[in-house]
């Protein structure tokens, strides 16, 4: 069984989470991503907001359990910021690019989506290095 930080794990969830919540918001990116994936103001307000944010806490604490094995035990900084960036950018958001393209979806859309995960994964390994 590898040596997992679970505390680290929860802190990075929250930091995603939250990261989510402000990059998604009003304030940032909402509004464009709303307009990029044709969603009304009436549609997101019928949306089930417990299975959506319920879900997304869960796929964030699965991201970042699977990233503290993948760092393993006490990473060093270099290693946690270089790998969260790179598996934010090159895996998750050329992954999101490649579905992207097939779908039609903007540019626009890949940079919001790609530009989150790429700091979601920054910061879920920046927090797993700073928490020894």
């Amino acid at each position: 069984m590898p040596e997992i930080n679970y505390w680290a794990v929860l802190a990075a969830t929250a930091a995603c989470f939250v990261l989510g919540g402000l990059w998604y918001s009003p304030m940032l990116f909402g509004k464009a991503w709303q307009r990029e994936v044709g969603l009304s103001d009436e549609e997101l307000a019928r949306g089930n907001m417990a299975r959506i944010f319920g879900g997304s806490f869960v796929l964030s604490l699965l991201a970042a359990w699977m990233f503290a094995i993948f760092l393993g035990p006490r990473p060093p900084m270099n290693l946690g910021l270089g790998a969260g960036f790179a598996a934010g950018l090159f895996w998750v958001a050329t992954s999101f690019g490649t579905n992207y393209l097939f779908a039609r979806r903007s540019l626009k859309l890949f940079l919001i989506d790609g530009g989150y995960h790429t700091l979601q994964f920054t910061a879920i390994g920046l927090i797993l290095a700073l928490w020894h």
